[in-house]
């Protein structure tokens, strides 16, 4: 888990959140998933009282992002499978936890997006998503200053876009899901059974494609091609201004984005080819996103 005070820069002129105080923490989800929303709201509370310490006053209200599937409305965090969790009421349990703040719950993909739509990459793209490319693959509509979270708390999910039907199996069930050929650990996975190292990555895969390792170069290839097909079929449905690449595989740079903007220019027929760039924010961007969320509860709470 990443969490953070956050606070706002009042020298900046649309008072942009500024991070204050980072920490980190295990989950502790090998106790199972009633022992990490405890840590979760232990969690928070020691940070309210930290801020309180340092700054005279506890924070006035909080913003938190989960895996999975989240009900933002109901604030209920719906389904994590890696958590363990089912239909979670965490909004509650954690506004009741810090005495009666208000919170805001969002999924951590969205959230990160949000953070990039407003004081990221995307800050000047009306219409943007946001894909990080990660241990999974899932993607941030951004519409008009907002992420679309859609009807049932599940839009964005561009990972279980099915890219190669007689791939491997994918966490959801089905086979050749772009997250099971195309993320970080996918890459990780498919270079690891050709160099013969188990404990061989991603990172170590683009150092390799950058020596000129050949065989890096064809496990690369591939994860780019099926990252492609997934991008214009978002692209097609979505006709974005700006698609912003994050997560650890954007950490390879031209290695990744070279041949990924190719790779998407050549399947282009009709549609507009939008700017491809890596994400401003990199993995402050959840803290960031769920400060935001929080600051937008307030700026409601004094709207109403």
């Amino acid at each position: 888990m990443k969490a953070a005070l956050v606070g706002v820069d009042t020298a900046s002129p649309d008072g942009a959140p500024v991070l204050l105080h980072e920490a980190r923490r295990p989950t502790g989800r090998e106790r199972g998933p009633d022992a990490v929303v405890e840590t979760v709201l232990g969690f928070a509370a020691e940070l309210r009282a930290l801020g309180a310490a340092r700054y005279g006053a506890p924070a006035a209200a909080a913003g938190v992002a989960v895996p999975g599937i989240v009900d933002e409305r109901a604030g209920r965090a719906v389904y994590a499978a890696n958590l363990g969790w089912r239909d979670v009421p965490l909004r509650a349990l954690l506004s009741e936890r810090l005495g009666g703040v208000p919170v805001a719950l969002g999924h951590d993909v969205r959230t990160g997006g949000l953070a990039e739509g407003r004081i990221g990459a995307g800050r000047d793209a009306d219409r943007f998503l946001f894909v990080p490319l990660g241990t999974g693959i899932a993607g941030a509509i951004g519409i008009g200053g907002r992420i679309e979270a859609g009807a049932h708390g599940g839009a964005g999910e561009i990972g279980h876009i099915v890219v190669r039907p007689d791939g491997p199996e994918c966490g959801c069930g089905r086979r050749g899901c772009l997250e099971a050929v195309a993320s970080a650990a996918a890459v990780g996975r498919d270079w690891a059974a050709v160099c013969g190292d188990p404990l061989a990555g991603a990172a170590d895969a683009a150092k390799a494609v950058a020596s000129g390792d050949e065989r890096a170069r064809a496990v690369w290839q591939r994860a780019v091609d099926a990252l492609a097909d997934g991008l214009v079929t978002a692209l097609t449905l979505l006709d974005p201004q700006m698609l912003i690449i994050g997560g650890g595989l954007a950490e390879a740079g031209d290695t990744l984005f070279t041949p990924l903007r190719e790779a998407v220019r050549r399947r282009l027929t009709f549609q507009r080819l939008p700017s491809i760039v890596p994400a401003a924010l990199g993995d402050a961007a959840g803290c960031l996103g769920a400060g935001l969320l929080a600051r937008d509860l307030l700026s409601t709470e004094v709207t109403a």
